[in-house]
């Protein structure tokens, strides 16, 4: 659906007189150069630099893009650039409120556009996952044909969320989250610029660090805090806004966390140590600190996944496939959904039945090979597929366990400086029990002596 008299009439009361709109519409870039973050999508010859119409393209045209990051990341800001800056006609969507009708009266439009005055069109759908296949499937023919050359936005897995067809037909540009770096250079020029707070108020370093961590990684977020912040501190008449003043505009508290410091380590150790207590509500305390602190989910997912190894094992087997598919899950939908993410793996962690039994069981398996108790293969138990193997008397005499009734041969597998050696002992929690039980079988089927 293209502008109507009324939406090009504020559009362009908005470009003449700025000042009314939010900061973080006033600081949009309006060439390519500007964008924050990105730069391995904004090359010289990048699909992007080649919707604006740099290059010489030749018979080549640009192709049709899915831009694919968390909220905040750029995705309509690059649209927006490429909108103010090529001279073919754009048009916007949001699969929100746009439907397989109005996708129709688009290509339709573009194709009038292109037979009758050669103009191309390049056409902004934003939040494609919203739409339906049949929605999506009314595309194909615009994009394959390239009537339209489309840029679409999601913020889901295009590959759940985005038809193998449309896929093929484009190319996936993945966004990366914002990095503190990009919004510290951001914030200075929304301060600064012209378009911006021209000066008007300074941002002391404490509370650019909170600013940071509020904004998560997110620039929309960053710049909309800012604003408020700025309007409170220049109504009290301050010259800088203070972290009080960002605290009370915000409605957040500053947590003290420097996450290249004491606090990053202490605070994820007392998460890991709350967890392997089982207190579930210590546990989420200090998930909620890290959190707020704008720690990277990653880094969370990541001491979840060790914590279920470490600290439960086979008490409960579920537990780390529970925290992989956690670690999996953040790395695609990013903060803030990804908090009830860790939430979910944090409390089942907690709450699971605990044992370090594998964690015992490998370090003293380490310890004996680092002494040196290793010595060579039972000769059984070697290759026996190469040719002169049996003059070496390798693989002879091995029974093979699934020629047995019972499925197990009592015969040697270990090196003889530790055959009698034993070093899983698992506990009787939870689902461990089991595994208690099998080993007990196990061992005295295989002929084995406690050492």
């Amino acid at each position: 659906m293209e502008p109507d008299l009324f939406t090009a009439a504020a559009e362009e009361r908005q470009e003449k007189d700025p000042a009314g709109s939010p900061l973080a519409v006033r600081m949009r870039p309006r060439i390519l150069d500007e964008v924050v973050g990105q730069q391995h999508l904004l090359k010289p010859g990048s699909p992007l630099r080649r919707l604006v119409g740099e290059g010489s393209g030749g018979p080549a045209g640009p192709s049709s893009v899915i831009l694919w990051g968390p909220p905040g990341t750029g995705k309509t800001t690059l649209a927006y650039v490429v909108s103010k800056a090529t001279n073919k006609r754009f048009v916007e969507l949001s699969a929100i409120t746009a439907g397989v009708k109005e996708v129709r009266a688009v290509i339709d439009g573009a194709r009038r556009a292109t037979g009758g005055f050669g103009k191309e069109t390049v056409l902004f759908l934003d939040e494609i996952h919203r739409f339906s296949k049949a929605q999506q499937d009314s595309l194909l023919p615009a994009v394959e044909n390239r009537w339209v050359t489309l840029i679409a936005a999601t913020t889901e897995n295009p590959y759940f969320s985005v038809i193998s067809p449309l896929l093929s037909r484009s190319l996936l540009l993945t966004l990366e989250p914002l990095t503190d770096d990009d919004l510290r250079g951001l914030l200075k020029r929304a301060l600064s610029d012209e378009r911006g707070l021209k000066d008007a108020v300074a941002l002391p370093e404490d509370t650019e660090d909170h600013l940071l961590r509020i904004a998560g990684g997110d620039a929309r977020r960053a710049l909309t805090a800012l604003e408020a912040a700025a309007g409170a501190a220049l109504d009290k008449g301050e010259p800088e806004i203070s972290l009080t003043t960002l605290e009370e505009t915000v409605d957040r508290a500053a947590v003290k966390y420097d996450r290249d410091g004491d606090q990053h380590y202490d605070v994820a150790s007392a998460l890991i140590k709350s967890i392997r207590g089982s207190d579930v509500d210590a546990a989420l305390h200090y998930l909620a600190r890290m959190i707020e602190a704008g720690e990277d989910p990653r880094f969370i997912a990541r001491r979840l996944m060790i914590s279920a190894s470490e600290d439960i094992g086979l008490a409960d087997p579920n537990a780390l496939p529970i925290a992989v598919a956690a670690a999996q899950a953040v790395a695609m939908i990013g903060f803030p959904e990804a908090a009830l993410t860790l939430s979910h793996a944090t409390i089942a962690l907690a709450l699971a039945p605990k044992s370090n039994a594998a964690t015992l069981a490998i370090g003293a398996a380490m310890e004996d090979v680092r002494k040196g108790l290793a010595g060579p293969v039972p000769p059984h138990l070697r290759d026996g597929h190469y040719k002169g193997a049996a003059k070496l008397g390798h693989a002879q005499g091995y029974v093979y366990p699934h020629d047995l009734p019972e499925g197990i041969a009592e015969q040697q597998y270990a090196p003889d400086a530790i055959k009698d050696r034993e070093y899983y002992e698992p506990t009787r929690h939870g689902a461990e029990a089991r595994y208690a039980d099998a080993v007990e079988w196990t061992r005295k089927h295989l002929g084995r002596k406690r050492s």
